[in-house]
């Protein structure tokens, strides 16, 4: 299969560089996976497409300022370390830039030297492994001295860090928002409960496995990296009395639907556990978990889209792409969304 297969064309000016003011005022392309039918409709119609019965699992996750701006101390010359995955005991590993510049035992120095990032490992792709040294709370210094690491084709600056934050986040840990949950608003989730509708929580720690393009040109040889998940007793509980029960589980998010896959692909239930996962989904999959996924309109040849045309036909896919460029939606992650029932 070629990653060239899901390709499409998008005008530039479609892509959001900015968030809309009220979070629920996105547009909702409702499609029919099994038989691409489509419906053009607002976000709050999502009430009108969710039974009482069912299950939605949001991801949890927060987003850290994870992209540093710093001086290397030998030259003062400028590096940037996006943080990926936290490894313990103050390391973690970072896309680095520029990675020519980096060798095993290199010092980065940010913000007056409040933050010290030594390299001990250099990995390939721009991936490198630190150990930071700081005095106080490392999370309060990345706070002061970081910034949101918004996509590179977001061009304009965020007016306000909490608007690249899902309203539930928690967990926190993640380099990228999990974007199909940004259109809720605490009130929109309290019209979902009301309707009987139950919300339960995993976290997938958004890495460099969710947003790396593929460069090859055969999908299959695409290698995902590896992020963190998590799922506790109590929602694993009630996802599998969801599944026993015939009701549908409904993914807020392709960061949900590879946590909630990566589980039953390896357990073939649910269960409380925690790992890493590189699960990489695309045409071919056989989806164990979920019955309806909530997503934003991705990147032409990712596997994002990849994933979503899995769970319905690249097909479909591509003409409700084609049809949503035409219509005008927004794209990407201050875009619009999609339902696929």
């Amino acid at each position: 299969m070629s990653t060239d297969e899901f390709n499409y064309d998008l005008p530039e000016e479609l892509i959001a560089q900015t968030p809309l003011k009220d979070r629920t005022s996105s547009r909702l392309l409702v499609m029919d996976r099994k038989t691409g039918e489509l419906e053009h409709k607002h976000f709050t119609d999502l009430l009108d497409y969710l039974e009482p019965t069912d299950v939605l699992v949001l991801n949890n996750t927060k987003v850290i300022p994870a992209r540093l701006i710093g001086l290397k101390e030998e030259t003062n010359a400028t590096i940037e370390l996006l943080l990926l995955k936290d490894l313990g005991n103050d390391t973690w590993e970072c896309l680095s830039r520029p990675f020519k510049r980096l060798h095993v035992g290199t010092k980065i120095a940010f913000g007056n030297h409040l933050l010290i990032a030594e390299v001990t490992e250099k990995k390939e792709e721009g991936i490198v492994v630190v150990q930071f040294s700081y005095q106080g709370i490392f999370l309060e210094i990345l706070d002061q001295l970081g910034e949101m690491p918004l996509p590179p084709y977001i061009h304009e600056k965020l007016a306000e860090k909490n608007r690249y934050q899902t309203v539930y986040a928690k967990n926190v840990g993640s380099a990228a928002a999990p974007t199909a949950g940004l259109h809720f608003t605490k009130e929109l989730l309290e019209e979902i409960k009301k309707k009987g509708i139950q919300i339960v929580e995993v976290t997938l720690h958004v890495g460099l496995g969710t947003f790396r393009p593929v460069e090859v040109s055969d999908v299959a040889k695409h290698k995902m990296h590896s992020e963190y998940y998590e799922m506790t007793e109590e929602v694993a509980e009630i996802l599998n009395k969801a599944k026993k029960n015939g009701q549908r589980i409904i993914a807020v998010g392709t960061t949900s639907t590879r946590t909630l896959e990566a589980i039953m692909q390896k357990y073939g239930t649910f269960k409380a556990c925690h790992g890493n996962t590189d699960i990489f989904i695309y045409p071919g999959f056989v989806f164990k978990a979920i019955d309806g996924l909530i997503t934003n309109f991705h990147l032409p040849k990712s596997t994002l889209i990849m994933l979503v045309s899995a769970f319905s036909k690249k097909e479909y896919i591509l003409k409700a792409y084609e049809e949503a460029v035409k219509k005008q939606y927004r794209f990407f992650s201050f875009g619009d969304a999609m339902f696929l029932k």
